[in-house]
């Protein structure tokens, strides 16, 4: 099935790139979605007239992603986690916990964008990586403390805004 993207997909092609798919992603996924139309020679016509209007939103949902990923790199983002003995995590620190801190420091992120490598099982720091557009990649890192030190953690939540305005006024 020959098809033209009406958007970005991701291992597929871009916005503009006629494809060739499988009839069942085609039919059940990418047209119902509306990230794809049927190549006819009329619907090419219509995309190339419709093609600003596309161009114009993904240029938006990029710089969007641009604005979260400047915010995302360099975080140090702290999570409160239950440890047994030896510093042994009950569980692990999972996308959703991680989505969930992100979204109480202010920055909402789909869960389904976190890129963990590996389950998050020991206590310090971890990097992470967030796609947030197919040509967006940030880093931060999860700094993983135990319940008996997430005071220390708040301290220098707390001390962190202080410390930044004496830094720009000494400037």
């Amino acid at each position: 099935m020959k098809i033209i993207l009406r958007a970005d997909v991701e291992n597929l092609g871009r916005l503009g790139d006629v494809v060739t798919v499988k009839a069942g992603y085609g039919r059940n996924y990418l047209l119902p979605q509306g990230l794809a139309m049927l190549v006819t020679p009329g619907n090419l016509k219509a995309f190339e007239l419709e093609r600003k209007k596309l161009q114009a939103r993904m240029d938006a949902l990029r710089a969007a992603a641009d604005d979260i990923a400047g915010k995302l790199e360099g975080l140090v983002l702290p999570i409160v986690m239950r440890v047994g003995d030896n510093d042994k995590l009950y569980g692990s620190v999972t996308t959703a916990i991680i989505g969930d801190a992100l979204t109480a420091q202010g920055i909402e992120v789909d869960r389904r964008r976190i890129l963990l490598d590996h389950p998050i099982r020991t206590l310090g720091d971890h990097p992470v990586r967030v796609r947030l557009h197919a040509d967006v990649v940030a880093s931060l890192t999860v700094k993983v403390v135990s319940e008996d030190k997430a005071h220390l953690v708040e301290e220098e939540a707390a001390e962190a805004p202080a410390e930044a305005p004496t830094e720009e006024a000494a400037e």
